[in-house]
C-alpha cells in the first residue's frame, strides 16, 4: 500500500543503530505508524520532533506489517515555543492525548482541521480558549457528544449536567463563543472539566492513565 499525506508527529523511538519508529496523525489516514531509515542521522532527526508537521511517504507490500515512511519537513512548530511553557505543554498534550486515544488507520478529518486551526491560533492570545474547544471538539468525535442548554445564562460559572454527574464549568463552554477576557483560574475549570470527560469516559474505563503533559497544562493555568 502506497500513499503520500501530511500529518503531525506525536511520536517516535528508536529501532535498529540508524531507523526510527514513528507514529503520525495524517490527514487522509488518521493516526499511522511506521518505519524511517535514516531517522537517526542529523539531519532527519533535527526535524522529527514531537509535533512538527511533516509530510510523509508510505509504502509498504503487506498491509499487517510496520510501513517504510519517508519524511519530510513542513513546518517546524514544537521548536518555536521552547522557551514557552504552557505552549511547550500544549504541544507534548495534543500529541500525548491523539497518540493515546485515537485507533490506527481511522480517518477524523474534523479533528485534523480543529488541529490545524488550533496549531495556527497558538500566537493568539486567546489560544487557551481554542485549546479548550480543541478537546471537546476531541472528545465529541470520538463518539461522547453531549448537548449544552444556553438559556438562562447569568454567572461566569454554570453548571452542566452530563450523565447524571453535575460539572461546574465557565460559561463559555456553554456559550460556545470566545470571551472579551479571561483568567487563568477560568482556563484552569475549563481544562478541569474537560480532563474529568476524558478520565470518566475512556482513560478509566481502558485502564489508561491520563498523559502528565496534560496535567502539567492544567497545572499551569493554577
Amino acid at each position: 500500500m502506497n500513499w503520500e499525506d501530511e500529518g503531525y508527529l506525536l511520536s517516535k523511538k528508536k529501532f535498529r543503530e540508524n531507523a526510527v519508529i514513528i507514529s503520525a496523525f495524517t490527514q487522509k489516514y488518521g493516526k499511522i505508524t511506521g518505519i524511517v531509515y535514516g531517522g537517526t542521522s542529523r539531519k532527519v532527526k533535527n526535524y522529527l520532533q514531537i509535533g512538527n508537521k511533516i509530510f510523509i511517504i508510505h509504502s509498504s507490500k503487506n498491509r499487517n506489517k510496520l510501513g517504510y515512511l519517508k519524511t519530510e519537513i513542513i513546518e517546524a512548530i514544537s521548536p518555536r515555543y521552547f522557551n514557552d511553557k504552557k505552549k511547550s505543554y500544549v504541544i507534548l498534550s495534543i500529541t500525548s492525548l491523539l497518540n493515546s486515544l485515537l485507533p490506527d488507520e481511522e480517518t477524523y478529518k474534523n479533528i485534523y482541521l480543529s488541529l490545524n486551526n488550533l496549531i495556527s491560533n497558538l500566537e493568539n492570545e486567546n489560544w487557551p480558549i481554542i485549546y479548550s474547544f480543541w478537546e471537546i471538539n476531541l472528545i465529541k468525535e470520538l463518539g461522547f457528544g453531549f448537548k449544552t442548554d444556553k438559556t438562562n445564562i447569568s454567572n461566569d460559572i454554570v453548571s452542566l449536567s452530563i450523565d447524571d454527574v453535575v460539572y461546574k464549568v465557565p460559561k463559555f463552554i456553554v456559550n460556545e463563543e470566545i470571551p472579551d477576557n479571561y483568567s487563568n483560574k477560568t482556563i484552569n475549570q475549563a481544562l478541569a472539566f474537560t480532563r474529568n470527560l476524558l478520565l470518566n469516559k475512556f482513560y478509566l474505563p481502558n485502564n489508561l492513565f491520563l498523559p502528565r503533559s496534560r496535567v502539567f497544562l492544567e497545572n499551569s493555568f493554577s
